[in-house]
């Protein structure tokens, strides 16, 4: 197992990766709050079925009862009138500002269960335990919680971290091999964002993670939660360019998962696949990154099964972009490349241009 520190002050926490969490799950509740014997689980119906069991038998194992609450799975329970049966459910446990709440679930447990968490009784600390590989590199980590709307994805939330992240290995024999690949892509942005020497050993040990292998698997959801954490600390609540980086291939990856109506038909990680190389391919044609990389990781990338090209209406997917929530009044900022690990906030990039790259991508 593998601890990796967050550090934010006396908002610190500890993301401990491994297998056989769950198990444990008990006595770090009591490390955590000595006085907690009953702790809310809030979980969904797919997850509930898969990992509910173990946890429970994790948290009686030290004396401490589990009370799930279930939400619907998929995207569907991130809106308005689920947040509200959540926070219902949440008060009827009875839980206190003293107590904690666990999220035992993907990035939509997590969300939602973060900002239930956030809300009530004006906050209750929270752990996430993530049962994704998504959620263990990405959403788990950094404390944006929050719902969908009719206007967008996440744009009602709060900032509120974890108190502890359990990332249970062994929950993810369980994810579709697709899931997984998702999950992925956002491994490798923390590579392509900042790290060449882990882009690198990526190429040559990722399809080994992927496979399920245990010490790889470790090492790239270690790294990967090293790499979030560093930028979290430094800009918590998103307020400077500096944990603005994290969104390296999301501008154009919202935009595509927009178009396709956040279907199954693009999974989050996949279009996250395709916004970076996008970036990469877009950098090469705007003069800031050498070819080669953009070509070395679209083969990276296409090696382990993500998409790196979806043709869709540039004019459609401009549109997208004008509601992404990161734009500004001073515009939308694009995450752009001067190559692999050396990844920059660029302000004021024509979005004309821009236009002009995706109208080349769909011909």
């Amino acid at each position: 197992m593998i601890d990796v520190p967050v550090e934010l002050g006396e908002g610190a926490y500890l993301v401990s990766v491994g297998a056989g969490l769950l198990a444990e799950a008990g006595a770090r509740v009591r490390a955590l709050a000595p006085a907690v014997r009953r702790v809310p689980v809030v979980t969904d119906t797919t997850v509930a079925g898969l990992h509910l069991s173990a946890l429970l038998a994790g948290l009686a194992a030290a004396g401490v009862e589990g009370l799930p609450i279930t939400v619907p799975a998929g995207e569907g329970a991130k809106s308005f009138p689920e947040l509200v049966r959540l926070a219902d459910a949440l008060l009827a446990t009875g839980v206190s500002r003293s107590g904690l709440v666990v999220a035992l679930g993907g990035g939509v447990v997590g969300d939602l269960a973060g900002f239930a968490a956030a809300i009530v009784k004006r906050g209750i600390p929270f752990v996430q335990v993530p049962t994704t590989l998504l959620a263990m590199v990405d959403s788990s980590v950094g404390g944006k919680t929050g719902i969908n709307t009719a206007a967008g994805k996440n744009l009602v939330g709060a900032f509120h971290q974890p108190v502890a992240v359990w990332a249970d290995t062994a929950t993810l024999a369980t994810l579709a091999a697709r899931d997984r690949r998702a999950g992925y892509a956002e491994i490798v942005k923390y590579g392509l964002l900042g790290d060449a020497a882990f882009f690198a050993w990526l190429e040559k040990n990722g399809a080994s993670a992927l496979a399920g292998e245990d010490a790889a698997l470790t090492h790239a959801i270690a790294t990967s939660v090293r790499a979030k954490a560093a930028i979290v600390a430094r800009d918590p609540q998103e307020r400077h360019d500096i944990r603005a980086l994290l969104n390296l291939g999301h501008t154009f990856g919202h935009a595509l998962e927009a178009e396709c109506g956040y279907s199954g038909r693009l999974l989050h990680g996949e279009a996250v696949a395709i916004g970076m190389a996008q970036a990469f391919r877009f950098s090469a044609r705007e003069g800031l990154c050498p070819p080669e990389d953009a070509l070395r990781v679209e083969s990276h990338l296409a090696d382990v099964g993500l998409p790196v090209r979806l043709p869709l209406p540039a004019d459609r997917l401009i549109g997208h972009m004008l509601h992404d929530k990161q734009k500004t009044e001073a515009g939308l900022p694009f995450i752009l490349v001067r190559g692999i690990g050396r990844a920059f906030v660029a302000h004021g990039v024509p979005l004309d241009r821009v236009q002009a790259f995706l109208e080349a991508e769909a011909a």
